[in-house]
């Protein structure tokens, strides 16, 4: 240790991760500090540490989970994923949160570099709006007494957690897809919302201010500017600062391997919940059905991509999720519960207007009500009666391929 840098080191075991996932390591910073750079070394083939930074107050400054090694705390920039802000002197906390630990243990070294003079901040060109003719084609339909249908993706990540994209290259790739808009839901950070308007005005999309609160026993997406979510605390003070801060709280991919739901609510659940992931690899599987109906009885479904990086094949809009929206308001129609989702933004499509439903390049579908009852959908373009509750297209093989509010 020196005057301008502390170090931790050890062993990370299992029975460290057994009695407490989360870990913080005081640093000291000095007065005079300009920055701040933790470095975190392990050896990853063997295990998973989480990185993130507290101020000295216990103010959140930053989350990079797995994705990051490095990382610079300035009063004028700060890496992805990080605040901006003052470097104050006091007692800072590094977390890391043992994600992973193997029988053997996981060593580790952190080290807390102090510099008196700031770095210039990386910068990288933002690419150009799509034109036009680069823009997929998307279908239009009928609006409902002047609120319009717009197709969205509610799940993408950014350089701001682990994703590998900058927030101009998102923006331009789900404009290219032909979205309307896009919520941006980084891993356990806020560090991207205040560039979102900017970078949706330069790329010619909507960006919805999001977070992906992620823990080890479920993860869930915030919807609008909340503030940061605090991950440690329950489930339940999650849902009751969005709700006080006007946002919207969904469950994320229930269902989903090693990140199911398993957290419990008190009192109240939410009822928005993203039954529509790619981890529904078979649509005629109806466990993610099964368990909204468990849930509540008056599930909004949603759906996400998870785009992470455009080598996972997986594009933005796949799944869609739609959302009647009064003068662009994607959050207000979120709230509202006016949602429905389908595989692509040209994909067969199954929306509510009132109580009438329209199902969209269904020919020889099947609409399935609530209770269960169905009716055989031929045409292009066909009205049906709608009843309360979640409504689905399904192939004759049973995948579901629309999913309606």
């Amino acid at each position: 240790m020196t005057a301008q840098e502390q170090t931790h080191h050890g062993t990370w075991t299992m029975e460290h991760r057994a009695e407490e996932v989360l870990r913080a390591l005081p640093v000291e910073v000095p007065g005079g500090t300009g920055a701040l750079t933790v470095t975190l070394g392990y050896p990853r083939h063997a295990g998973v540490l989480d990185l993130g930074l507290l101020g000295p107050y216990g103010e959140f400054r930053g989350w990079s989970g797995g994705a990051r090694d490095t990382v610079t705390v300035t009063e004028s920039w700060a890496t992805p994923g990080y605040l901006p802000g003052p470097v104050a002197p006091g007692s800072w906390q590094i977390l890391l949160r043992l994600h992973r630990i193997p029988p053997q243990g996981l060593p580790y070294e952190v080290r807390a570099r102090f510099d008196s003079q700031v770095p210039a901040a990386p910068s990288s060109p933002a690419p150009r709006p799509p034109a036009p003719a680069d823009r997929r084609r998307r279908r239009t339909v009928p609006s409902l007494g002047g609120a319009q249908w717009l197709a969205g993706d509610l799940h993408a990540h950014t350089v701001h957690s682990d994703g590998a994209l900058t927030l101009d290259e998102l923006a331009h790739a789900a404009a290219a897809e032909g979205l309307d808009f896009l919520a941006v839901t980084d891993h356990n950070t806020v560090s991207h919302h205040p560039r979102l308007a900017a970078v949706g005005s330069r790329q010619g999309i909507r960006l919805l201010p999001g977070q992906e609160v992620t823990t080890d026993l479920g993860h869930a997406n915030v919807f609008g500017d909340t503030g940061w979510i605090d991950f440690r605390r329950p489930a339940g003070d999650w849902l009751a600062q969005t709700d006080a801060a006007g946002g919207v709280l969904s469950v994320n991919h229930p269902l989903a391997d090693d990140c199911a739901w398993q957290l419990p609510f008190a009192g109240r659940r939410p009822r928005h919940a993203e039954l529509w992931h790619h981890t529904w690899k078979d649509r005629r599987h109806g466990a993610p059905l099964a368990w909204a109906r468990a849930w509540r009885d008056d599930v909004i479904p949603l759906g996400g991509s998870d785009f992470h990086r455009p080598q996972q094949g997986r594009p933005l809009g796949a799944p869609t999720t739609w959302v009647l929206c009064a003068d662009g308001d994607v959050l207000g129609g979120l709230a509202a519960g006016r949602t429905a989702v389908s595989a692509a933004p040209d994909a067969a499509v199954l929306l509510r207007y009132g109580d009438e439903l329209l199902a969209l390049d269904a020919d020889g579908t099947v609409l399935v009500r609530p209770g269960g009852a169905r009716t055989v959908v031929r045409g292009d373009a066909v009205r049906l009666p709608a009843r309360e509750g979640m409504h689905r297209l399904e192939t004759h093989t049973c995948e579901v391929v629309a999913l309606c509010a």
